[in-house]
């Protein structure tokens, strides 16, 4: 979509020339209270929105991202959860525009990948002092997605968590609504295809990754969201028991702990197949269904992250 300015110079601009464009999902867990604090915030940095865009309807979502880059705006700032800025990433990449995030979600895993502080004025901070970086996107079957691509019962845990939960427990919702479905839940098998070689398992859970963080905790420190790389990594082997045990680590601790074992394989693509066929959560949208290959686009996307990030 044109020619790239360099990110100096698209950092700069950002800085002294202040074109910034705000869209915030006001249904997300915390968008609707957190909305003028935010557009406040804002100006207290110096920023003077050209455009600002509250969403209270999910479906107007994507025609107001569109009409948001339509002013042109060197930072389009949007305030939401993951599923949110998913959504933003697919209309962002590969223009000469950055995005800014506003930690709003429940879980906020694509934040937690590129370091940005959880909290609104730190996150804020971010976009005067910090810088234009360029990440990897992933594609799922022709789909743009920032952070993560799930099969198991993940899908069946997201379909299946309370809002009302989400809002009083935040990320430990999740690991709670999985203990009440994996006592039920049927493992499968996994054909996964990386680099010429077929991997075979039997799991309830199998993750695709980009970025590093999985219902808000860190998968593993070696992977990272501008490598280039894909990371595949099962949950529990087929052993229900194991994964209700690093369910339970998950909800009580807050940490990571894998007891299944075993490599992660990485690749930049992966073809899977799986007995029986499954739907995939694609950052939050359950769309598609596999067999689906997956894959990274190098430096696909532009973000505002801080100074410390290192820019592969």
């Amino acid at each position: 979509m044109g020619e790239l300015r360099s990110k100096a110079g698209h950092t700069e601009a950002i800085r002294t020339e202040g074109r910034v464009c705000v869209v915030v999902n006001t249904r997300s867990r915390r968008g609707r209270h957190r909305y003028s604090e935010a557009i406040a915030m804002l100006r207290a940095e110096g920023f003077e929105p050209i455009s600002l865009f509250p969403v209270d309807d999910p479906k107007r979502l994507r025609d107001t991202l569109e009409a948001a880059l339509e002013a042109k705006p060197d930072l389009l700032v949007v305030g939401g959860g993951d599923g949110t800025l998913s959504a933003a990433v697919k209309h962002v990449a590969h223009r000469d525009v950055a995005l800014g995030v506003l930690p709003l979600g429940t879980t906020n895993n694509f934040a937690r990948s590129l370091g940005i502080p959880l909290d609104l004025q730190g996150a804020i901070r971010v976009f005067r002092i910090g810088k234009v970086a360029d990440i990897d996107l992933g594609v799922a079957g022709g789909r743009e997605f920032a952070n993560l691509a799930s099969f198991g019962v993940s899908v069946e845990v997201a379909g299946k968590v309370r809002p009302g939960l989400k809002r009083v427990l935040g990320r430990a919702a999740y690991p709670l609504t999985a203990l009440t479905i994996l006592p039920g839940h049927q493992p499968f098998r996994a054909f996964l295809t990386v680099d010429g070689r077929r991997h075979e398992l039997l799991t309830h859970q199998l993750n695709i990754a980009n970025g590093r963080f999985h219902g808000g905790w860190q998968v593993a420190k070696d992977i990272s969201i501008d490598n280039g790389r894909l990371v595949a990594y099962q949950l529990g082997s087929g052993k229900r028991l194991r994964l209700l045990l690093e369910t339970l680590i998950r909800a009580t601790t807050g940490r990571w702990r894998s007891l299944a074992g075993g490599p992660f394989v990485m690749g930049r693509e992966m073809h899977l197949e799986t007995d029986p066929p499954m739907t995939a959560d694609v950052d939050g949208e359950v769309r598609l269904m596999t067999p689906i290959t997956i894959r990274t686009v190098p430096n696909g996307l532009r973000v505002m992250v801080p100074a410390d990030f290192v820019d592969s």
